[in-house]
C-alpha cells in the first residue's frame, strides 16, 4: 500500500513557525500593534530609540533607561576606518543595498565582542549580543550615508551625537541639520516599519540565527533578503507609477487602463491586511504635510485621486493603499534618491529582525525544514564517454 503523500505548503503560506510577542497584524481591521501598543500612538508619541527598547527588552523604558540607551547608540555611531577605505573601493554604481549588506559584513570582524562569545552558547550571552545589536543599530546610517556623499562625490559627514537616530542620519546625507519637521517624518516612518510580524527577510534572519551564527550573520541574512523585489522596493515602483501619471487629471484613465490590462497598481494591496494598511493611514497625513512644506501638492494630489478610484474599483475586494504608496512620496519630498528607499526600510527593520532573533534564542530550535522529493528513484549511471 502507497505511503500517503504528505501536504506541502509552498512558500509556508499559512504555516505558524514560530511563537512572537513583538508585533500582531490584524489585516481584517488593519490594525498593527508593537507588544500591544498601537503603532497610532507609537508614531504620534514614541521615537524610533523607545521602540527600539521595546521590542528588545519588552517593555518601555522610563526616562533614565531611555536615556542610557539613547547615549548608547548615539556613541557607536561612527565605523572603523578600514570598513571606510572599502566603501570608497566600491563601484559609485553599486546598488546601495549591496553597500549596506557589504558594510554590515564588514563591520562583523572588528567588531571586539565577536571572537569572545563565537561557540555553541553565543545566543546566552545576552549583554555581549546587546552591545553588538548596538553597534550594528547605530552604524548602518552611517554606512548608508558615507556611501551616498562618496558617489556624488562629496566629503563624508561625521555623524554627531546629539541628535537622534533619525535626524542624524538625515544630517550625514545632507551635510544640513533637518528641519524639525523632516527629522520627525523620518523618525515616524522609521517607526512604522520596524517591525511586521514574520515577513521574508524575519524569517531568513532567524533561520541564521538558529545555526548559533552571530547577529553580523543575520542581519546581513535580512538585507540579502530584503533586497528583493517582492519584498523591498515597492515604494520606488509607486513613486514612479505617480510620476508618471503626472497629474490628478489623468489618474482614473491611467488606473482604469492599468487595470483592464490585468496590470498591478503599485502601492495597493498586501498579503495580509484586507483593509486600509494603518502605517500608510499615518505616512499619508505628514505626507500632506511635507507637501504644503516643499510645494509638492501635484504630487500628493496625484496620490490622493489613485487612492480615489482604487477604492472605488477596487475596496470591496480588500485592496487599499499600503505603507509603500505613501513612504515613496514621503522619502521623494525630503530629496532622498529612490534607490535609498530599500535601504532605509533595512536600517528601520533591522530594530525588529535583531528583537525576533533575541526572542527566537530564548528557546533555539535549528530551522530544518524538508522538501517532497518528486524525482526518479531509480537511474542508471552511464559513464560520460557513452552519452549521446
Amino acid at each position: 500500500m502507497a505511503s500517503e503523500v504528505p501536504p506541502v505548503y509552498i512558500g509556508l503560506k499559512g504555516i505558524y513557525v514560530a511563537k512572537t510577542a513583538l508585533s500582531y497584524i490584524d489585516g481584517e481591521r488593519g490594525r498593527l500593534i508593537y507588544r500591544g501598543y498601537s503603532i497610532e500612538d507609537l508614531a504620534e508619541h514614541s521615537s524610533f530609540e523607545e521602540v527600539t527598547y521595546l521590542l528588545w527588552f519588552g517593555k518601555l523604558p522610563n526616562r533614565k533607561e531611555l536615556e542610557e540607551f539613547k547615549e548608547n547608540l548615539s556613541r557607536e555611531r561612527e565605523i572603523p576606518d578600514d570598513v571606510v577605505d572599502i566603501l570608497r573601493k566600491l563601484p559609485k554604481s553599486s546598488h546601495p543595498m549591496d553597500v549596506l549588506k557589504t558594510g554590515v559584513a564588514a563591520l562583523g570582524p572588528f567588531d571586539p565582542d565577536l571572537p569572545n562569545i563565537w561557540g555553541q552558547h553565543i545566543h546566552e550571552k545576552r549583554t555581549e549580543n546587546l552591545r553588538i545589536a548596538i553597534r550594528i543599530l547605530s552604524k548602518m546610517p552611517t554606512i548608508m550615508a558615507y556611501f551616498h556623499r562618496m558617489r556624488e562625490g562629496k566629503e563624508i559627514v561625521r555623524p554627531r551625537t546629539d541628535l537622534s537616530h533619525a535626524a542624524n542620519f538625515l544630517y550625514m546625507m545632507w551635510g544640513r541639520e533637518p528641519k524639525e519637521i523632516e527629522a520627525k517624518l523620518m523618525d515616524v516612518a522609521l517607526i512604522l516599519h520596524a517591525d511586521h510580524g514574520f515577513n521574508a527577510s524575519t524569517f531568513a534572519c532567524l533561520v541564521t540565527a538558529s545555526t548559533l551564527s552571530d547577529l553580523y550573520s543575520a542581519v546581513v541574512t535580512g538585507i540579502s533578503t530584503l533586497k528583493g523585489p517582492l519584498h523591498g522596493g515597492a515604494n520606488e515602483q509607486a513613486l514612479k507609477m505617480l510620476m508618471e501619471i503626472g497629474s490628478p487629471e489623468r489618474a482614473r484613465d491611467y488606473v482604469k487602463a492599468k487595470l483592464e490590462r490585468k496590470e498591478r497598481i503599485m502601492g495597493f494591496g498586501h498579503r495580509v491586511y484586507k483593509a486600509y494598511d494603518p502605517r500608510a493611514r499615518i505616512l499619508k497625513k505628514y505626507a500632506e504635510m511635507l507637501a504644503k512644506e516643499t510645494g509638492q501638492e501635484n504630487l500628493f494630489n496625484t496620490a490622493l485621486e489613485v487612492e480615489k478610484v482604487m477604492i472605488e474599483l477596487l475596496g470591496k475586494k480588500g485592496i487599499f493603499p499600503n505603507v509603500d504608496f505613501y513612504s515613496g512620496q514621503v522619502y521623494h519630498m525630503l530629496g532622498i534618491p529612490t534607490d535609498i528607499f530599500t535601504p532605509i526600510f533595512a536600517i528601520s527593520r533591522t530594530s525588529g529582525w535583531i528583537g525576533h532573533v533575541f526572542e527566537y534564542w530564548e528557546e533555539n530550535v535549528l530551522i530544518r525544514p524538508r522538501a517532497l522529493y518528486v524525482g526518479p528513484m531509480e537511474a542508471k549511471y552511464i559513464p560520460l564517454d557513452e552519452r549521446l
